[in-house]
């Protein structure tokens, strides 16, 4: 082999790890904000709450989808909640059509509440009015 012919074979190896460790740099730095963003630290995740009521409205929007549910409180007055899904994509991937449940339907929820206090949960299971658990988060 000749000098040149090991040159550029040594210079394209390098060229090769060079550029795979700025593609894994880059994987990397892209991926990121997902970590950021698909965070649960604002919910206690370490128990269930679980909510029965009237859905007022329905947000099928990306990144999230969001619930509100009408719930009787503990002073007998209605109360709304915040309830957090995943994406759209994600609910299609469980299973769950756009039409599955709508506003004014009577619904049961397993959630994680958000650690503040308030009104709102990280959705984990929600049955419908066909009776079905199922897989929201």
């Amino acid at each position: 082999m000749s000098i040149d012919a090991v040159v550029a074979q040594s210079t394209a190896r390098k060229f090769g790890a060079v550029a795979a460790s700025l593609l894994a740099v880059a994987a990397l730095v892209l991926a990121m904000p997902a970590w950021g963003h698909h965070s649960h630290t604002n919910f206690d995740m370490t128990a269930y709450t679980d909510l029965d009521g009237t859905v007022t409205e329905i947000h099928w929007f990306n990144p999230h989808i969001f619930v509100h549910l009408e719930v009787i409180g503990d002073d007998g007055e209605p109360v709304i909640w915040s309830l957090e899904a995943t994406s759209p994509a994600g609910l299609q991937g469980n299973g769950v059509s756009r039409d599955l449940v709508k506003s004014g339907d009577k619904i049961s929820a397993r959630c994680h509440r958000l650690k503040d206090g308030s009104n709102g949960c990280l959705l984990g299971y929600l049955t419908g009015p066909d009776g079905v658990e199922r897989l929201w988060d």
